[in-house]
């Protein structure tokens, strides 16, 4: 008996006829999101990313994946310097914003640190990183970061579940 609580599951191996399922399987896993940012000839350019993951403690690095796809990819994938910002939950217009337009930044809006990268200051935490290595990831690559600075405030985190944004609440 499953004391009357009924589940329906269902299963699939995943391919090219049923990629909505399995990217709608992958969207049950609540992520965080990013903005990262990185400047180019042109200036700051910025994509949203919820592919983020803290990877080592010593040395201090992290990665995140951007799509091949994407028509930011390029710069990105070759940036030897970027931002990683952790988005509070009153920053999902600007996470908006950014996905639609890379270059949506009104003056104001970024400083820049000493390697010319555009700062997210109102972001819950940003880490400035070193591109330490690239790896092949399917249609993305995994781009991981040496952490060379931190900055981070209090805050609720912005969350991303089921193609939604939302908040998080502590049980108890």
């Amino acid at each position: 008996m499953d004391g009357g609580m009924s589940m329906n599951h269902e299963i699939f191996e995943p391919g090219p006829d049923n990629a909505r399922a399995f990217r709608d399987a992958l969207g049950r896993f609540a992520t965080g999101v990013t903005i990262v940012t990185t400047q180019t000839e042109d200036g700051p350019i910025a994509i949203t990313a919820n592919s983020f993951a803290s990877l080592s403690l010593d040395p201090p690095l992290v990665l995140w994946s951007p799509a091949k796809a994407s028509s930011r990819f390029k710069p990105f994938a070759e940036a030897e310097h970027f931002a990683i910002h952790v988005l509070a939950a009153d920053q999902a217009a600007l996470c908006t914003e950014v996905a639609k337009d890379a270059r949506r930044f009104r003056p104001g809006d970024l400083t820049e640190n000493e390697n010319g990268v555009p700062l997210i200051e109102t972001a819950l935490a940003h880490f400035e990183c070193r591109r330490d290595a690239v790896h092949d990831g399917g249609d993305h690559v995994i781009v991981v970061g040496r952490v060379e600075r931190v900055r981070m405030r209090e805050g609720d985190p912005l969350l991303f579940l089921n193609g939604q944004y939302g908040g998080f609440q502590a049980l108890g």
